[in-house]
């Protein structure tokens, strides 16, 4: 068994970078949508405009070095390298706390909250609440391997990652998550009770609604983005549970369609007045399209959904667990619909202002209710 643990530092040559500008100039456009809107998909304009600016503007050795800022590993788990953010903080007794990305997210999603949650006071917080971060990149996403068998869904994954808190040398943590995240998450504390002491999640989407009585305003507001989800904007998730492969060849071969994959779901997912820049700038969001970009990622982190939608098992977790509520989740999880999955909710946190990627639109907001909520579970918990 491989227990190595290795520094690994971004560093894409300079090849990759030269063949990517030169399929951006090559691209081969579709016809512009027939409406005034995103309703069709992302339009050709603003697309373009992305991608003329991440071929002629957009400077990605600038944000490799900022990126880089974080210390990072891999280390070889279940036969499969895997790469992870290790930012321990400068304050004793940090809390481990465990941070899952899902998808089209990445490590990227954390380059705001990371420095603040490992150094508050840095930040005008108090040392008490400081954490020591791991922030894997899932199997098949980023910088760790591609899977080459099948098997790697949420409970394997959860698994990986709780060995990989193991080998960091944490007997107890915490563990936070969205959107695949948040899976994974629930399934490490299902899973790893006794060293996973609490987790913290943004999405249910598991949740059964329960229909038998009088439904409350946040009840139809949940209903309602759930209805438009599978009318309208879950057509990405099932050709990727279905058909991984064959939507992994434009992906990987066109950097305009994996950039225009990922964007609509920016403009989607997030708290915006009808423009995803209203709440990325648009470096952060090339950002996280390069990690899938660099490694040709588009089938391997697709297939996620192949091996997960449908297979998994229903967790029940009894260790405490927190729910942080925000408007433009996809469908903001209903304290009475998940109760019967969690049954020792601590905390549930309502927000008026942010959507799926807490950590990436609303950072402070997203570092408060993480201190708030494992304040309680330092370590000796």
């Amino acid at each position: 068994m491989h227990m190595e643990i290795l520094p690994f530092t971004i560093a894409v040559p300079d090849a990759i970078i030269d063949d990517l500008h030169t399929r951006l100039t090559n691209t081969r456009w579709p016809e512009a949508e027939l409406v005034d809107d995103w309703s069709q998909g992302a339009p050709l304009a603003y697309v373009q405009e992305v991608c003329e600016y991440w071929a002629n503007g957009y400077d990605w050795r600038t944000r490799e070095t900022a990126l880089n800022r974080f210390d990072q590993f891999t280390t070889e788990i279940d036969g499969l390298d895997l790469h992870f953010i290790h930012q321990r903080s400068p304050h004793a007794n940090a809390t481990p706390l465990l941070l899952s990305h899902g998808w089209p997210g990445s490590i990227v999603e954390f380059h705001k909250v990371i420095e603040p949650l490992t150094d508050p006071t840095r930040f005008g917080g108090d040392a008490a609440d400081a954490f020591h971060v791991v922030a894997p990149s899932l199997p098949g996403y980023g910088f760790s391997a591609k899977p080459t068998e099948t098997g790697w869904g949420i409970d394997r994954i959860a698994g990986a990652f709780a060995t990989l808190m193991s080998r960091l040398g944490y007997d107890k943590y915490v563990a936070q998550g969205g959107d695949w995240g948040a899976g994974i998450t629930t399934a490490l504390g299902a899973l790893d009770p006794t060293h996973c002491q609490a987790i913290h999640v943004t999405l249910a989407m598991g949740a059964r609604p329960k229909l038998d009585k009088e439904l409350t305003p946040e009840m139809h507001h949940a209903l309602e983005r759930l209805q438009f989800y599978r009318d309208w904007d879950s057509g990405y998730s099932k050709q990727q549970a279905t058909r991984p492969q064959t939507v992994g060849y434009g992906l990987v071969d066109s950097p305009s369609a994996q950039a225009a994959w990922i964007i609509e779901k920016f403009w989607a997912w997030t708290d915006n007045d009808g423009h995803p820049e209203d709440v990325l700038d648009r470096d952060e969001m090339l950002d996280n399209i390069m990690l899938y970009w660099i490694n040709g990622n588009g089938a391997s982190s697709a297939r996620l959904y192949w091996e997960s939608f449908g297979k998994g098992t229903r967790h029940v977790v009894t260790i405490p667990s927190g729910f942080a509520v925000f408007p433009k989740e996809i469908s903001p999880p209903i304290r009475e619909w998940v109760a019967d999955s969690y049954t020792d909710i601590v905390r549930w946190q309502r927000y008026d202002k942010g959507g799926h990627f807490a950590a990436f639109e609303v950072p402070e907001v997203f570092v408060a209710e993480i201190r708030s909520m494992f304040r309680r579970y330092r370590p000796g918990f």
